[in-house]
């Protein structure tokens, strides 16, 4: 039985919808500003460019350093310009770095110099490509690089651990013989990345 004395329920006051917020502003684009080379680097990478145009790749430019590529038929000649015109006297080392995806070997020379005190701090870094196997045959497949032992004598051990390390080959060399490995190895070249361990 309702009771007179009961009122109804008071309305819920309406809920006024919150106003659209604005729409945000674009972000300010910044302008990208070019990358300032230092000019000495530049100055190097420039005259490489001019001596050998599309035969060479600028791979980098930096302090102290500069990174050039080179076809395995041009890497001689960049070599013999980058001692006897931009003064490099000597190969502070040789690596190499194998790219299976791409079928190829990378081999990398870092040059220096002792007799030029204006590239005293200066690394020039050469790099060119050889093709890989798939089933090596060091020395009787394609995988092959002109030496650079007669262009920077320093270059004798480096190539020839590449050599047995990744089985790259290096025409024009003195002593193409092992250097780490026995001559009996009959692995594939240990630093390959397709190189399995045994027993592991």
């Amino acid at each position: 039985m309702s009771s007179d004395s009961e009122k109804p329920a008071a309305a819920k006051p309406e809920e006024k919808a919150a106003p659209p917020k604005p729409a945000p502003k674009p972000a300010a684009k910044t302008e990208e500003k070019p990358v300032e080379l230092p000019a000495f680097e530049k100055g190097i990478s420039d005259k490489l460019v001019e001596k050998f145009g599309d035969k060479i790749e600028v791979d980098f430019v930096k302090e102290d350093r500069v990174g050039i590529k080179a076809s395995k038929e041009s890497v001689h000649d960049v070599a013999q310009f980058i001692r006897d015109d931009l003064h490099y006297d000597h190969a502070e080392s040789v690596s190499g770095v194998d790219y299976p995806a791409d079928n190829e070997i990378e081999v990398v020379y870092h040059l220096g110099s002792y007799t030029d005190s204006s590239l005293a701090r200066q690394v020039l870094t050469l790099s060119t490509r050889a093709p890989r196997e798939s089933s090596p045959i060091p020395g009787q497949d394609s995988t092959k690089l002109p030496s650079l032992r007669d262009v920077f004598y320093s270059v004798e051990f480096g190539e020839r651990e590449v050599f047995e390390m990744l089985g790259v080959y290096f025409d024009g060399h003195p002593d193409n013989r092992r250097l780490l490995l026995p001559e009996d190895w009959a692995d594939l070249p240990p630093l390959r990345k397709d190189f399995a361990i045994k027993g592991r």
